[in-house]
């Protein structure tokens, strides 16, 4: 099977991970652009999740396991609803590339709010809603410190460096067609609000990298391959631009998507983690912009895997049209970014 070498996995596993029993099956589990991630059930029935980078690295620091396996594993000791990590491995003979193995959380992964509210019933999508909102606060209300990650990364800084870092993996990939994001780039570092809080980031928080259990609850946040210590507004307002579709599989680009009984508008999210954090959301606008921006650079690396054949086989069949996709994006970057600077001018 691509990605995983049978054999040696096996050995590795019954070495490393308790109560598993060879023999083991491997599954590929369907979706994501990213990260490969397999379901594994052991002799006895156990299922686990194994996790590794994708067939072909094309950005430095990207899809990182031991990343994934560090934050996993702090916040286990916490509210904050993860998969339980048995173990990583870093070397390379046993399948090619680092991995983690974790539990197998039960419930469903939904890509987008009308998908969710299809499956399950209106009292399940409206706790998932608000669920949603109040698992990110208690995340970023995790004191760094106390589960370890004090030194996980610098705590302030935090956007001026995902501006560099996002403009640097854009570039390394860039379509010369597209014009504007290194102008968006500056008109964006010109304007960074100040960092009220450094708090433990995910990075790609958003209803898809959730599992979600038959009551709506989150029973836990998945794939922390981003996640370092920053500002949690820029967290807010990844979750509000991806509110309504999904981040890597938009279809509907630019169309108005109504939202589905019970699920809370994008106004109400924020209003709702304001009041959970106490964090000041004057310049939301900004960290919509950015994130809009952010979107943009993070389709142009998943278009370049989709084009070197580094996502696999079936892979561009959740692909949106990456031109109109991109546009779209950038559309939205300004719009937001040029509401900040009115605000700003004006008050």
């Amino acid at each position: 099977m691509d990605g995983i070498n049978e054999s040696t996995v096996s050995q590795w596993l019954a070495a490393h991970v308790p109560e598993c029993d060879l023999p083991v099956s491997f599954k590929l589990i369907a979706g994501g652009h990213s990260n490969l991630t397999f379901q594994i059930r052991d002799a006895g029935g156990r299922s686990y999740v194994l996790r590794r980078p994708p067939l072909a690295e094309v950005l430095s620091s990207a899809h990182d396991m031991t990343r994934e396996h560090t934050v996993m594993s702090a916040l286990g000791k916490t509210s904050v609803p993860v998969p339980q990590v048995f173990a990583a491995c870093d070397d390379l003979i046993v399948t090619g590339a680092p991995f983690y193995v974790m539990s197998f959380v039960g419930g469903a992964v939904y890509p987008d709010h009308g998908t969710l509210s299809a499956v399950l019933p209106l009292e399940s999508t409206a706790r998932a809603s608000r669920d949603l909102v109040e698992v990110l606060a208690a995340l970023h209300a995790v004191d760094p410190q106390s589960v370890g990650l004090g030194g996980f990364a610098r705590p302030d800084g935090y956007v001026e460096r995902q501006l560099r870092t996002w403009l640097r993996q854009y570039s390394a990939t860039a379509d010369p067609s597209v014009t504007g994001v290194g102008a968006l780039h500056d008109r964006l570092a010109a304007r960074v609000p100040a960092q009220q809080r450094s708090s433990i980031t995910h990075g790609d928080y958003r209803l898809g990298n959730t599992m979600i259990s038959d009551d709506g609850t989150v029973g836990a946040i998945l794939d922390w391959e981003l996640a370092t210590l920053g500002d949690p507004l820029a967290d807010l307002g990844w979750l509000v631009v991806t509110w309504r579709q999904a981040a890597d599989d938009v279809q509907s680009a630019g169309h108005d998507l109504g939202l589905s009984a019970g699920f809370l508008d994008e106004e109400s999210v924020a209003v709702h983690y304001a009041r959970l954090t106490g964090l000041d959301l004057a310049d939301l606008e900004f960290y919509l912009a950015f994130n809009y921006w952010r979107w943009a650079c993070i389709m142009q690396g998943v278009h370049h895997r989709y084009l070197a054949g580094a996502m696999g086989e079936g892979a561009s069949a959740g692909l949106p049209d990456f031109s109109s996709m991109l546009g779209w994006q950038l559309a939205q970057a300004r719009a937001h970014l040029d509401a900040h600077e009115a605000r700003a001018t004006a008050g």
